[in-house]
Protein backbone atom coordinates (compact mmCIF):
# COMPACT_ATOMS: atom_id res chain seq x y z
CA UNK A 1 0.00 0.00 0.00
CA UNK A 2 1.29 3.46 -0.90
CA UNK A 3 1.28 6.09 1.81
CA UNK A 4 2.34 9.70 1.61
CA UNK A 5 5.55 10.95 3.23
CA UNK A 6 3.55 13.85 4.65
CA UNK A 7 2.63 11.66 7.65
CA UNK A 8 6.23 12.28 8.79
CA UNK A 9 5.78 16.05 8.63
CA UNK A 10 5.60 16.57 12.39
CA UNK A 11 8.06 13.80 13.31
CA UNK A 12 10.87 15.36 11.22
CA UNK A 13 12.46 17.65 13.83
CA UNK A 14 14.11 20.01 11.35
CA UNK A 15 10.93 20.55 9.31
CA UNK A 16 8.84 20.91 12.48
CA UNK A 17 11.23 23.59 13.74
CA UNK A 18 10.95 25.50 10.45
CA UNK A 19 7.15 25.38 10.56
CA UNK A 20 7.00 26.57 14.18
CA UNK A 21 9.42 29.43 13.49
CA UNK A 22 7.38 30.44 10.44
CA UNK A 23 4.11 30.44 12.39
CA UNK A 24 5.69 32.41 15.25
CA UNK A 25 7.04 35.12 12.92
CA UNK A 26 3.71 35.38 11.11
CA UNK A 27 1.97 35.80 14.47
CA UNK A 28 4.40 38.61 15.35
CA UNK A 29 3.68 40.29 12.01
CA UNK A 30 -0.08 40.12 12.57
CA UNK A 31 0.30 41.58 16.08
CA UNK A 32 2.46 44.41 14.77
CA UNK A 33 -0.14 45.16 12.07
CA UNK A 34 -2.46 46.49 14.79
CA UNK A 35 -0.04 49.25 15.86
CA UNK A 36 -1.55 52.49 14.45
CA UNK A 37 0.32 55.36 12.84
CA UNK A 38 0.62 58.25 15.34
CA UNK A 39 -2.40 60.53 15.05
CA UNK A 40 -4.35 58.41 12.53
CA UNK A 41 -8.15 58.72 12.54
CA UNK A 42 -9.55 55.24 11.84
CA UNK A 43 -13.15 56.46 11.67
CA UNK A 44 -12.32 58.75 8.75
CA UNK A 45 -10.48 55.90 6.99
CA UNK A 46 -13.57 53.70 7.32
CA UNK A 47 -15.73 56.40 5.72
CA UNK A 48 -13.26 56.81 2.83
CA UNK A 49 -13.32 53.06 2.18
CA UNK A 50 -17.11 53.15 2.07
CA UNK A 51 -17.23 56.18 -0.24
CA UNK A 52 -16.38 54.25 -3.44
CA UNK A 53 -14.94 55.97 -6.49
CA UNK A 54 -11.44 55.55 -7.90
CA UNK A 55 -9.62 56.37 -4.69
CA UNK A 56 -11.97 54.22 -2.61
CA UNK A 57 -11.48 51.26 -4.97
CA UNK A 58 -7.70 51.64 -4.93
CA UNK A 59 -7.62 51.90 -1.12
CA UNK A 60 -9.85 48.81 -0.83
CA UNK A 61 -7.40 46.85 -3.01
CA UNK A 62 -4.45 48.06 -0.93
CA UNK A 63 -6.37 47.15 2.22
CA UNK A 64 -7.03 43.64 0.88
CA UNK A 65 -3.41 43.02 -0.10
CA UNK A 66 -2.14 44.40 3.21
CA UNK A 67 -4.50 42.31 5.33
CA UNK A 68 -6.59 45.19 6.66
CA UNK A 69 -3.64 47.33 7.77
CA UNK A 70 -4.69 50.23 5.51
CA UNK A 71 -8.18 50.50 7.02
CA UNK A 72 -6.56 50.55 10.47
CA UNK A 73 -3.80 52.85 9.14
CA UNK A 74 -1.21 50.70 10.84
CA UNK A 75 2.55 51.28 10.69
CA UNK A 76 2.49 48.25 8.37
CA UNK A 77 -0.07 49.88 6.05
CA UNK A 78 2.35 49.67 3.11
CA UNK A 79 3.14 46.01 3.80
CA UNK A 80 6.27 44.83 1.97
CA UNK A 81 5.24 46.38 -1.35
CA UNK A 82 7.94 49.12 -1.39
CA UNK A 83 10.47 46.28 -1.50
CA UNK A 84 8.57 44.60 -4.34
CA UNK A 85 8.36 47.93 -6.18
CA UNK A 86 12.12 48.44 -5.79
CA UNK A 87 12.71 44.91 -7.05
CA UNK A 88 10.56 45.50 -10.13
CA UNK A 89 12.32 48.81 -10.87
CA UNK A 90 15.75 47.17 -10.78
CA UNK A 91 14.54 44.29 -12.95
CA UNK A 92 13.19 46.72 -15.55
CA UNK A 93 16.33 48.88 -15.50
CA UNK A 94 18.82 46.01 -15.77
CA UNK A 95 18.28 45.37 -19.55
CA UNK A 96 18.39 49.13 -20.21
CA UNK A 97 21.69 49.90 -18.40
CA UNK A 98 24.55 47.99 -20.15
CA UNK A 99 26.85 47.86 -17.10
CA UNK A 100 24.11 46.29 -14.97
CA UNK A 101 23.23 43.76 -17.66
CA UNK A 102 26.91 42.86 -18.07
CA UNK A 103 27.22 42.32 -14.33
CA UNK A 104 24.25 39.92 -14.35
CA UNK A 105 25.56 37.99 -17.39
CA UNK A 106 29.19 37.61 -16.27
CA UNK A 107 28.44 36.14 -12.84
CA UNK A 108 24.72 35.47 -12.22
CA UNK A 109 25.26 34.61 -8.54
CA UNK A 110 27.19 37.77 -7.72
CA UNK A 111 24.80 39.75 -9.90
CA UNK A 112 21.87 38.39 -7.93
CA UNK A 113 23.53 39.33 -4.62
CA UNK A 114 24.25 42.82 -5.97
CA UNK A 115 20.63 43.20 -7.09
CA UNK A 116 19.29 42.05 -3.71
CA UNK A 117 21.57 44.49 -1.85
CA UNK A 118 20.45 47.47 -3.93
CA UNK A 119 16.83 46.38 -3.65
CA UNK A 120 17.10 46.86 0.12
CA UNK A 121 18.75 50.25 -0.35
CA UNK A 122 16.08 51.38 -2.80
CA UNK A 123 13.24 50.05 -0.64
CA UNK A 124 13.92 52.66 2.07
CA UNK A 125 13.33 55.80 -0.06
CA UNK A 126 10.50 54.01 -1.88
CA UNK A 127 8.82 53.34 1.48
CA UNK A 128 9.28 56.98 2.56
CA UNK A 129 7.84 58.29 -0.72
CA UNK A 130 4.93 55.85 -0.56
CA UNK A 131 4.23 56.92 3.03
CA UNK A 132 4.04 60.57 1.96
CA UNK A 133 1.83 59.65 -0.98
CA UNK A 134 -0.53 57.54 1.14
CA UNK A 135 -1.05 60.24 3.75
CA UNK A 136 -1.57 62.96 1.12
CA UNK A 137 -4.05 60.85 -0.87
CA UNK A 138 -6.01 59.91 2.25
CA UNK A 139 -6.09 63.49 3.55
CA UNK A 140 -7.05 65.02 0.19
CA UNK A 141 -9.75 62.38 -0.37
CA UNK A 142 -11.19 63.01 3.09
CA UNK A 143 -11.24 66.77 2.46
CA UNK A 144 -12.84 66.32 -0.96
CA UNK A 145 -15.78 64.32 0.44
CA UNK A 146 -16.24 66.71 3.36
CA UNK A 147 -14.45 64.82 6.15
CA UNK A 148 -11.70 65.78 8.56
CA UNK A 149 -8.14 64.83 7.52
CA UNK A 150 -7.06 61.30 8.33
CA UNK A 151 -3.91 62.72 9.92
CA UNK A 152 -3.90 66.25 11.27
CA UNK A 153 -0.80 68.46 11.14
CA UNK A 154 0.91 66.79 8.20
CA UNK A 155 2.97 68.76 5.69
CA UNK A 156 5.87 71.20 5.40
CA UNK A 157 4.39 73.46 8.07
CA UNK A 158 4.40 70.58 10.59
CA UNK A 159 7.89 69.21 10.02
CA UNK A 160 8.45 67.24 13.23
CA UNK A 161 5.06 65.40 13.28
CA UNK A 162 5.36 64.68 9.55
CA UNK A 163 8.88 63.26 9.87
CA UNK A 164 7.72 61.13 12.81
CA UNK A 165 4.87 59.66 10.77
CA UNK A 166 7.09 58.98 7.72
CA UNK A 167 9.77 57.33 9.86
CA UNK A 168 7.22 55.16 11.69
CA UNK A 169 5.64 53.95 8.44
CA UNK A 170 9.02 53.34 6.78
CA UNK A 171 10.25 51.50 9.86
CA UNK A 172 7.08 49.37 9.83
CA UNK A 173 7.71 48.38 6.22
CA UNK A 174 11.36 47.52 6.85
CA UNK A 175 10.29 45.55 9.94
CA UNK A 176 7.91 43.53 7.76
CA UNK A 177 10.68 42.93 5.20
CA UNK A 178 13.03 41.84 8.00
CA UNK A 179 10.44 39.37 9.31
CA UNK A 180 10.07 37.99 5.79
CA UNK A 181 13.83 37.50 5.55
CA UNK A 182 13.84 35.72 8.92
CA UNK A 183 11.24 33.29 7.58
CA UNK A 184 13.34 32.66 4.47
CA UNK A 185 16.47 32.08 6.57
CA UNK A 186 15.19 30.14 9.59
CA UNK A 187 11.70 29.01 8.51
CA UNK A 188 10.41 27.92 5.13
CA UNK A 189 13.24 28.71 2.74
CA UNK A 190 12.69 31.48 0.15
CA UNK A 191 9.04 31.89 1.15
CA UNK A 192 9.27 34.81 3.60
CA UNK A 193 7.85 37.80 1.72
CA UNK A 194 5.28 35.63 -0.04
CA UNK A 195 4.01 34.31 3.28
CA UNK A 196 3.83 37.84 4.71
CA UNK A 197 1.53 38.87 1.86
CA UNK A 198 -0.34 35.56 2.08
CA UNK A 199 -1.02 36.04 5.80
CA UNK A 200 -2.47 39.49 5.17
CA UNK A 201 -4.87 38.29 2.49
CA UNK A 202 -6.01 35.22 4.41
CA UNK A 203 -6.61 37.33 7.53
CA UNK A 204 -9.29 39.29 5.64
CA UNK A 205 -11.31 36.28 4.48
CA UNK A 206 -13.19 35.63 7.78
CA UNK A 207 -14.34 39.26 8.01
CA UNK A 208 -15.49 39.11 4.38
CA UNK A 209 -17.57 36.01 5.06
CA UNK A 210 -19.05 37.66 8.16
CA UNK A 211 -20.04 40.66 6.00
CA UNK A 212 -21.90 38.36 3.61
CA UNK A 213 -23.53 36.50 6.51
CA UNK A 214 -24.73 39.78 8.03
CA UNK A 215 -26.82 40.50 4.92
CA UNK A 216 -30.03 38.62 5.70
CA UNK A 217 -31.45 39.12 2.21
CA UNK A 218 -28.74 37.22 0.33
CA UNK A 219 -26.99 35.47 3.22
CA UNK A 220 -27.08 31.83 2.17
CA UNK A 221 -27.28 32.46 -1.55
CA UNK A 222 -24.22 34.71 -1.29
CA UNK A 223 -22.23 32.22 0.78
CA UNK A 224 -23.02 29.26 -1.47
CA UNK A 225 -22.41 31.24 -4.64
CA UNK A 226 -19.09 32.63 -3.43
CA UNK A 227 -17.94 29.22 -2.18
CA UNK A 228 -18.65 27.67 -5.60
CA UNK A 229 -17.01 30.61 -7.37
CA UNK A 230 -13.92 30.31 -5.15
CA UNK A 231 -13.55 26.58 -5.87
CA UNK A 232 -13.88 27.12 -9.62
CA UNK A 233 -11.41 30.03 -9.55
CA UNK A 234 -8.88 28.01 -7.54
CA UNK A 235 -9.19 25.11 -9.98
CA UNK A 236 -8.39 27.26 -13.00
CA UNK A 237 -5.63 29.13 -11.17
CA UNK A 238 -3.91 25.83 -10.39
CA UNK A 239 -4.27 24.66 -13.99
CA UNK A 240 -2.74 27.85 -15.41
CA UNK A 241 -0.03 28.18 -12.74
CA UNK A 242 1.05 24.59 -13.39
CA UNK A 243 1.01 25.09 -17.16
CA UNK A 244 4.35 24.45 -18.84
CA UNK A 245 5.67 24.06 -22.37
CA UNK A 246 8.59 21.62 -22.29
CA UNK A 247 11.03 22.53 -25.06
CA UNK A 248 13.31 19.57 -25.99
CA UNK A 249 17.04 20.17 -25.39
CA UNK A 250 20.01 17.95 -26.20
CA UNK A 251 22.82 18.11 -23.63
CA UNK A 252 26.31 16.93 -24.59
CA UNK A 253 27.54 13.58 -23.34
CA UNK A 254 30.16 13.23 -20.63
CA UNK A 255 33.62 11.74 -20.99
CA UNK A 256 34.11 8.66 -18.80
CA UNK A 257 37.72 7.54 -19.08
CA UNK A 258 38.46 7.12 -22.78
CA UNK A 259 34.81 6.82 -23.74
CA UNK A 260 32.25 9.51 -24.51
CA UNK A 261 28.69 8.91 -23.39
CA UNK A 262 25.75 9.54 -25.66
CA UNK A 263 24.04 12.98 -25.66
CA UNK A 264 21.35 13.32 -23.03
CA UNK A 265 17.81 14.35 -23.90
CA UNK A 266 16.27 16.94 -21.62
CA UNK A 267 13.59 19.60 -21.55
CA UNK A 268 13.45 23.31 -20.82
CA UNK A 269 10.11 24.15 -19.12
CA UNK A 270 8.58 27.51 -20.06
CA UNK A 271 5.80 28.78 -17.80
CA UNK A 272 2.42 29.85 -19.16
CA UNK A 273 2.19 32.58 -16.52
CA UNK A 274 5.71 33.77 -15.77
CA UNK A 275 4.66 37.27 -14.67
CA UNK A 276 2.47 36.20 -11.75
CA UNK A 277 0.47 39.02 -10.12
CA UNK A 278 2.71 41.86 -11.35
CA UNK A 279 0.59 42.75 -14.46
CA UNK A 280 -2.55 43.15 -12.32
CA UNK A 281 -0.73 45.44 -9.87
CA UNK A 282 0.77 47.51 -12.71
CA UNK A 283 -2.53 47.86 -14.57
CA UNK A 284 -4.54 48.73 -11.45
CA UNK A 285 -2.06 51.39 -10.33
CA UNK A 286 -1.67 53.08 -13.72
CA UNK A 287 -5.34 52.91 -14.61
CA UNK A 288 -6.48 54.44 -11.34
CA UNK A 289 -3.89 57.24 -11.33
CA UNK A 290 -5.67 59.53 -13.90
CA UNK A 291 -8.91 59.41 -11.91
CA UNK A 292 -7.15 60.27 -8.65
CA UNK A 293 -5.43 63.27 -10.26
CA UNK A 294 -8.63 64.40 -12.00
CA UNK A 295 -10.59 64.25 -8.74
CA UNK A 296 -8.64 67.27 -7.49
CA UNK A 297 -9.98 69.41 -10.37
CA UNK A 298 -13.65 68.43 -10.39
CA UNK A 299 -14.45 71.53 -8.33
CA UNK A 300 -12.39 73.92 -10.46
CA UNK A 301 -13.77 77.39 -11.14
CA UNK A 302 -13.50 76.85 -14.89
CA UNK A 303 -16.50 74.86 -16.11
CA UNK A 304 -14.46 73.35 -18.96
CA UNK A 305 -11.74 72.06 -16.65
CA UNK A 306 -14.34 70.75 -14.18
CA UNK A 307 -16.24 68.89 -16.94
CA UNK A 308 -13.06 67.31 -18.33
CA UNK A 309 -11.94 66.30 -14.83
CA UNK A 310 -15.36 64.82 -14.09
CA UNK A 311 -15.31 62.83 -17.34
CA UNK A 312 -11.83 61.44 -16.60
CA UNK A 313 -12.78 60.65 -13.01
CA UNK A 314 -15.92 58.79 -14.11
CA UNK A 315 -14.15 56.93 -16.94
CA UNK A 316 -11.24 55.70 -14.80
CA UNK A 317 -13.19 55.50 -11.56
CA UNK A 318 -13.79 51.77 -11.65
CA UNK A 319 -17.55 51.91 -12.17
CA UNK A 320 -18.09 52.08 -15.93
CA UNK A 321 -17.76 49.34 -18.53
CA UNK A 322 -14.98 51.26 -20.31
CA UNK A 323 -12.81 51.03 -17.18
CA UNK A 324 -13.05 47.24 -17.01
CA UNK A 325 -12.34 46.81 -20.73
CA UNK A 326 -9.25 49.01 -20.44
CA UNK A 327 -8.26 47.11 -17.30
CA UNK A 328 -8.41 43.80 -19.15
CA UNK A 329 -6.36 45.11 -22.10
CA UNK A 330 -3.70 46.63 -19.83
CA UNK A 331 -3.32 43.39 -17.85
CA UNK A 332 -2.79 41.48 -21.10
CA UNK A 333 -0.26 44.08 -22.32
CA UNK A 334 1.75 44.09 -19.08
CA UNK A 335 1.76 40.28 -19.02
CA UNK A 336 3.62 40.22 -22.33
CA UNK A 337 5.82 43.19 -21.39
CA UNK A 338 6.97 41.89 -17.99
CA UNK A 339 7.42 38.33 -19.28
CA UNK A 340 9.68 39.62 -22.08
CA UNK A 341 11.75 41.61 -19.58
CA UNK A 342 12.20 38.65 -17.22
CA UNK A 343 12.99 36.20 -20.00
CA UNK A 344 15.54 38.53 -21.61
CA UNK A 345 17.40 38.72 -18.29
CA UNK A 346 17.63 34.94 -18.01
CA UNK A 347 19.29 34.74 -21.48
CA UNK A 348 18.74 31.03 -22.05
CA UNK A 349 20.38 31.20 -25.48
CA UNK A 350 23.83 32.07 -24.13
CA UNK A 351 23.48 29.88 -21.03
CA UNK A 352 22.64 26.79 -23.11
CA UNK A 353 25.50 27.61 -25.45
CA UNK A 354 27.99 27.75 -22.55
CA UNK A 355 27.14 24.20 -21.46
CA UNK A 356 27.12 22.91 -25.03
CA UNK A 357 23.36 22.23 -25.09
CA UNK A 358 21.23 22.77 -28.17
CA UNK A 359 17.59 22.72 -29.16
CA UNK A 360 17.22 20.28 -32.10
CA UNK A 361 17.02 22.16 -35.40
CA UNK A 362 17.95 25.54 -33.87
CA UNK A 363 21.40 27.15 -33.91
CA UNK A 364 23.07 27.96 -30.61
CA UNK A 365 23.24 31.43 -29.08
CA UNK A 366 21.08 34.28 -30.33
CA UNK A 367 18.90 32.12 -32.66
CA UNK A 368 18.04 29.91 -29.68
CA UNK A 369 17.05 32.94 -27.63
CA UNK A 370 14.84 34.25 -30.45
CA UNK A 371 13.21 30.85 -30.91
CA UNK A 372 12.48 30.50 -27.19
CA UNK A 373 11.09 34.04 -27.10
CA UNK A 374 8.65 33.22 -29.92
CA UNK A 375 7.55 30.03 -28.16
CA UNK A 376 7.16 31.87 -24.85
CA UNK A 377 5.04 34.63 -26.41
CA UNK A 378 2.68 32.06 -27.92
CA UNK A 379 2.12 30.25 -24.63
CA UNK A 380 1.92 33.57 -22.73
CA UNK A 381 -1.25 34.48 -24.65
CA UNK A 382 -3.58 32.12 -22.71
CA UNK A 383 -1.86 33.06 -19.47
CA UNK A 384 -2.29 36.78 -20.18
CA UNK A 385 -5.96 36.35 -21.12
CA UNK A 386 -6.48 34.32 -17.93
CA UNK A 387 -4.93 37.08 -15.81
CA UNK A 388 -7.17 39.61 -17.56
CA UNK A 389 -10.27 37.56 -16.79
CA UNK A 390 -9.16 37.17 -13.17
CA UNK A 391 -8.71 40.94 -12.90
CA UNK A 392 -12.18 41.76 -14.21
CA UNK A 393 -13.95 38.83 -12.55
CA UNK A 394 -15.90 41.11 -10.15
CA UNK A 395 -17.33 43.00 -13.12
CA UNK A 396 -18.13 39.83 -15.08
CA UNK A 397 -19.94 38.26 -12.13
CA UNK A 398 -21.71 41.54 -11.38
CA UNK A 399 -23.16 41.48 -14.91
CA UNK A 400 -24.78 38.12 -14.19
CA UNK A 401 -25.48 38.17 -10.44
CA UNK A 402 -27.12 41.29 -8.95
CA UNK A 403 -25.40 40.96 -5.56
CA UNK A 404 -22.05 39.91 -7.07
CA UNK A 405 -20.12 43.15 -6.68
CA UNK A 406 -21.65 44.18 -3.37
CA UNK A 407 -20.32 41.25 -1.34
CA UNK A 408 -16.66 42.20 -1.52
CA UNK A 409 -15.52 38.56 -1.61
CA UNK A 410 -15.03 38.61 -5.37
CA UNK A 411 -11.76 40.51 -5.08
CA UNK A 412 -10.44 37.80 -2.77
CA UNK A 413 -11.73 35.10 -5.10
CA UNK A 414 -9.81 36.52 -8.05
CA UNK A 415 -6.71 38.64 -7.47
CA UNK A 416 -6.30 37.64 -3.84
CA UNK A 417 -6.80 33.95 -4.53
CA UNK A 418 -4.20 34.13 -7.30
CA UNK A 419 -1.62 35.08 -4.68
CA UNK A 420 -2.94 32.64 -2.08
CA UNK A 421 -2.94 29.65 -4.43
CA UNK A 422 0.53 30.52 -5.72
CA UNK A 423 1.97 30.74 -2.21
CA UNK A 424 0.27 27.52 -1.05
CA UNK A 425 1.62 25.75 -4.13
CA UNK A 426 5.19 26.99 -3.51
CA UNK A 427 5.03 26.06 0.18
CA UNK A 428 3.72 22.60 -0.69
CA UNK A 429 6.61 21.91 -3.07
CA UNK A 430 9.12 23.35 -0.59
CA UNK A 431 7.96 21.09 2.24
CA UNK A 432 7.74 18.11 -0.13
CA UNK A 433 11.35 18.70 -1.22
CA UNK A 434 12.46 18.89 2.42
CA UNK A 435 10.70 15.61 3.19
CA UNK A 436 12.47 13.89 0.31
CA UNK A 437 15.77 15.45 1.37
CA UNK A 438 15.32 13.87 4.80
CA UNK A 439 14.77 10.47 3.21
CA UNK A 440 10.98 10.31 3.35
CA UNK A 441 9.69 8.96 0.03
CA UNK A 442 6.18 9.66 -1.27
CA UNK A 443 5.73 6.00 -2.22
CA UNK A 444 6.93 4.13 0.85
CA UNK A 445 5.58 0.60 0.96
CA UNK A 446 3.89 -0.31 4.22
CA UNK A 447 3.38 -3.96 4.98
Amino acid sequence: MKRSAWRYLWSAHDIRRKLLITLLILAIYRLASHIPVPGANKEVMAQILASGGATGNLINILDLLSGGTVSRFSVLAMGVYPYITAQIILQLLTPIIPSWQKKMEEDPREGQKWQEKWTYYLAVPMAALQAIGQVNIFNSTATRIGLAPVIQNFGFHYLLPSVTIIISMTAGTMFGIWLGELISEYGLRNQGLSLIIFAGIVARIPSTFSTIYADQTTRWIGLIFMAILSVITIFFIVIVQQGRRNVPVMYPGRRVGTRMSMPVKGTLPLMVNMAGMIPIIFAQSLLTFPSIIASFFTSAKSATIANIATFISNTFGGTGNAYWIMYFLMVVFFSFFYTDVLFAQQNYGENLKKVGAQIPGVSRGAPTQRYLTRVLRRITLPGAVFLGVVAILPWLVGLVVPFGQSTGLLLTSSSGLLIVVGVVRDVFFSIDADLKLHGYDDTLLVR
